[in-house]
């Protein structure tokens, strides 16, 4: 009854000062006064829930408040896959998708500007060749590039499964998924070969590899679906590596909820922290989890939830996964100029 007494005090004190009662978290860390930050803006490549596997952008100027380019229409009508940007060694932006998952092929196109794209090659892995890996499917999913500008080495990964699934296990599928890697040094010349890029067998797709300091990260997500025996299922985890071809550490336990995907990283505006991003499928939100150091500890934001009082952060609606990559004002600049921004989303 004391308890009762004080919160009946605490409550009418509130309603007296007009203190609202609705729990509120702090900002995220990270973000600076205009002129001061290190990053200034930010691209989302990505697709939308209608229209899967095209290429659509959104903007940001702070790395928590996303609007859609051109009207939420695609902005390059040849691109299939799952969007990933990356800047290489020429300064110049490559762009690397694949028509379907079961397509042989591995497709890259590139831009001086993120506005035009053109055609720079295909690629085509023997996946059967992959050492110790010799059951592999024909099957290529979520290609993505990562530029390591300390070994001037670029490092493809993908996912590939060796198991089919079953209308009794269609889980099976998708626990069979194993990541693949080639690498090279000029964008042109790519091994046949690929190799696994884990030395741990479990369930791994939509790898997302990133270097802080000495020490490369690679976010995963656990394929394996979750059950009381594998609690992990469907979050994203995070091994580290002093090379950037491993071997990496175990992955770290979940740094989001399970039924998350497709993580993508990039820095805050000061450049001190981490804004982790993550899509809970199918289509459902976002989610975005911070930290000052990539070993973590992390914490999940507020967002996504249309609701203003609780949102540190928004993006469009229907918007699915793809990749967020650092640009210059200036690129900022002619991307708006250039498509406009507008709130639609899809065709």
């Amino acid at each position: 009854m004391k308890h009762d007494h004080h919160f009946c005090t605490w409550l009418a004190m509130c309603l007296a000062t007009a203190i609202p009662l609705s729990s509120q978290q702090p900002d995220p860390p990270g973000q600076v006064k205009e002129g001061m930050a290190v990053h200034v803006a930010y691209l989302f490549a990505h697709m939308t829930h209608q229209d899967y596997g095209k290429l659509y952008y959104s903007v940001s100027l702070d790395g928590l408040h996303w609007e859609i380019l051109n009207d939420g229409r695609r902005v390059f009508e040849h691109y299939r896959g799952h969007p990933d940007i990356c800047k290489g060694h020429d300064g110049r932006y490559y762009l690397v998708g694949n028509r379907s998952d079961a397509s042989p092929d591995i497709n890259f196109w590139v831009s001086d500007d993120l506005i035009h794209w053109e055609h720079h090659l295909d690629y085509t892995p023997d996946l059967k060749k992959t050492p110790g890996y010799e059951h592999a499917l024909q099957r290529i999913g979520a290609p993505k590039l990562f530029y390591d500008e300390s070994t001037s080495t670029y490092i493809l990964t993908w996912h590939t499964p060796h198991e089919e699934g079953t209308r009794e296990d269609p889980e099976r599928y998708w626990a069979s998924q194993r990541t693949l890697y080639v690498t090279t040094g000029d964008m042109v010349h790519f091994p046949d070969t690929p190799h696994r890029l884990f030395p741990w067998d479990m369930a791994t797709i939509d790898v997302v590899i990133r270097k802080d300091r000495d020490t490369y990260y690679a976010m995963v997500k656990d394929e394996r679906y979750p059950t009381l025996e594998w609690v992990t299922g469907k979050t994203i985890r995070i091994g580290s590596s002093q090379s950037l071809l491993g071997p990496y550490s175990y992955p770290s336990d979940p740094v989001s909820p399970n039924f998350r995907e497709a993580p993508m990283l990039i820095p805050s505006p000061d450049n001190k922290n981490w804004y982790l991003y993550y899509e809970q499928y199918p289509g459902v939100s976002y989610g975005l989890s911070v930290a000052r150091n990539l070993e973590g500890p992390w914490y999940q934001v507020s967002g996504y939830t249309f609701h203003r009082d609780w949102d540190k952060y928004n993006m469009p609606p229907s918007v699915r996964h793809g990749c967020m990559i650092v640009i210059s004002r200036d690129e900022y600049d002619r991307l708006v100029e250039h498509f406009g921004q507008g709130s639609g989303a899809g065709q």
